[in-house]
């Protein structure tokens, strides 16, 4: 089977020399210099999530992209996620239909509802009309995707009439997939436009969510869509050996867990129960490369994926480890997982 491997940040903010957090504007520019090493190292695909809190230093993710898109040649470019929630459908189609332009055509987008709230307040939204902006967004988007004359009415904005919309896209339609985080409601819309979806997966095993992938699947027939590609987003850290990933990795994710734990009420995280998510059964993809190799082709396989999307970044883990994990995932993990995909 055939298998593209990419990667994914959100721009975490790290921690420099001093111990001190970095500058977002100096992360963005490390950001920057990845997009750039997953370029020349051949990756199939490079993601930037879309956040407006402390954590996080990107907010305009597809500006980044387009500053990628002159510097890069083959590489796709595309966000993971936008959040279509808090956007207006159109900017999102001129957005992105102009980084097309830039990239001669290796612009993607993945617009989802996030996993945090921030943007709705800071763009004037109720979080009560949650799902309702969601769904006719996406109704909107997928009709400007058509690239043809747009009719529309819906409930959170006045109708909308338009011939066209600039630019249009030299190969006629901008990939856009679904992020989703394991609800059969998330699949089935999905399937229903016959978009593309990108599975979310950072607590517990793959195989729980092979039930949705097989809904999303039979989704599509009864839609009557073509069969579409399928990916996977997952947390995780790649070094030489399997101690030096788990002792680069486990601090930085731990902390991270518990702040993001006091804010939503979970049960603090301690070591032991990291070491779960980073083993053979959890979430993250941490060690080797022969270790990271077998287990995203153990996730591709059990799902049939198109494609595996790995989130590198992960709170204050510093620049040059994020630059060495890239470098062993292009260079050692990919060919591996080839290896082992091969009939």
């Amino acid at each position: 089977m055939s298998l593209e491997l990419g990667l994914d940040t959100f721009g975490d903010i790290a921690n420099g020399p001093d111990g001190e957090p970095l500058h977002p504007a100096q992360v963005v520019r490390e950001v920057l210099a990845e997009g750039q090493l997953a370029d020349q190292l051949g990756l199939d695909f490079f993601g930037i999530g879309e956040h407006h809190r402390p954590d996080y230093a990107i907010s305009a993710p597809d500006t980044v992209l387009a500053a990628l898109a002159s510097t890069t040649e083959r590489i796709r470019l595309g966000t993971s996620v936008t959040v279509l929630s808090s956007d207006d459908p159109v900017r999102v189609f001129e957005r992105f239909s102009t980084l097309d332009a830039l990239s001669s055509g290796r612009a993607e987008v993945t617009v989802g509802r996030g996993s945090f709230i921030e943007s709705f307040p800071l763009f004037g939204f109720a979080l009560e009309d949650y799902e309702v902006l969601f769904s006719e967004k996406l109704d909107l988007l997928a009709h400007l995707l058509t690239e043809q004359p747009v009719l529309w009415e819906g409930t959170i904005r006045p109708p909308l009439q338009v011939d066209q919309v600039m630019p249009g896209t030299e190969g006629g339609r901008i990939p856009t997939w679904v992020a989703v985080g394991g609800t059969p409601q998330s699949m089935v819309r999905a399937a229903a436009y016959g978009l593309p979806v990108v599975v979310a997966i950072i607590g517990g095993p793959a195989r729980q969510f092979a039930p949705l992938v097989d809904l999303y699947r039979r989704a599509l027939v009864q839609a009557e869509q073509p069969e579409q590609p399928l990916g996977v987003h997952s947390p995780g850290h790649v070094a030489a050996t399997d101690e030096q990933a788990r002792e680069e990795y486990l601090g930085p994710f731990v902390e991270y867990m518990n702040r993001l734990g006091r804010e939503r009420g979970w049960a603090p995280m301690d070591e032991v129960r990291a070491l779960e998510q980073l083993g053979p059964d959890g979430a993250a993809y941490v060690g080797s490369p022969e270790t990271v190799a077998r287990k995203i082709a153990d996730t591709a396989r059990l799902l049939g994926l198109s494609r595996f999307q790995l989130k590198y970044s992960m709170g204050h883990l510093p620049h040059e480890q994020r630059m060495e994990c890239i470098r062993l995932y292009a260079e050692q993990v990919g060919p591996r997982v080839r290896e082992l995909l091969a009939p």
